[in-house]
């Protein structure tokens, strides 16, 4: 592992956030779930803790969550992206704000809708400044698989931003879980990791499968 990190997962009460606290936590971190309601954040992860077999996780409001964390982690629906960096960007100055937002729009989520400026993640960046370095990743990682701690998922998290080192200490979070993290240019390229889950969602359901995802490959294996 490397260095310990203080982490927030604000939505972290969903499919995603909850698959990505569980392996963060299961790998040496220090973990918080965010939540509008903290009553419902606590108790999903004591829900996390009874997985785990010990008391990894807490569970709090999304700004205390972000408050005491050098991390935050955004995996809440597209409808709430911009409301829910509202509420904790005064918390966010000098820390790193991983977004995993994809702009899916119900009931056509098989069908690739980006946002006027091209990537929901981008706008983010443009949202907050630069005293935040935000980072793109794990759009296109199965939420079911993260919940698997000892299922080997054959995804790549593709990570885009426009702080190097930033993107770099979140391609050593997902090396923690298991994942392959790669470097995919500029947050602006985010646009290509959103996008990119429509299509899974289509292949899910043509194939009539849960969990597909992305390989780069020509690169070697680690």
């Amino acid at each position: 592992m490397q260095e310990r990190q203080t982490i927030a997962v604000v939505g972290g009460t969903g499919a995603e956030g909850s698959g990505l606290a569980l392996r963060l936590a299961a790998s040496g971190h220090a973990v918080t779930i965010g939540s509008r309601s903290a009553e419902r954040a606590e108790t999903r992860a004591r829900e996390l803790n009874t997985q785990l077999g010990e008391n990894l996780i807490a569970g709090t409001h999304n700004r205390d969550a972000t408050a005491g964390a050098g991390i935050t982690i955004l995996t809440v629906p597209y409808s709430a992206q911009a409301a829910t960096v509202d509420e904790i960007s005064d918390l966010l100055e000098g820390k790193i704000l991983v977004d995993a937002t994809v702009p899916l729009m119900p009931p056509k989520v098989g069908v690739v809708q980006l946002p006027e400026n091209g990537s929901a993640v981008a706008a983010v960046q443009k949202r907050l400044g630069s005293t935040v370095r935000v980072v793109s990743a794990f759009q296109n990682v199965s939420a079911h698989r993260l919940m698997e701690l000892n299922h080997h998922i054959e995804c790549d998290v593709l990570v885009c931003g426009d702080d190097a080192k930033a993107c770099e200490t979140i391609i050593g979070l997902a090396a923690d879980m298991r994942l392959r993290g790669l470097y995919a240019g500029p947050i602006a390229n985010s646009a290509a990791a959103e996008a990119l889950t429509s299509l899974l969602i289509s292949i899910n359901r043509r194939y009539k499968i849960k969990d597909s995802g992305i390989r780069i490959t020509g690169l070697p294996e680690t």
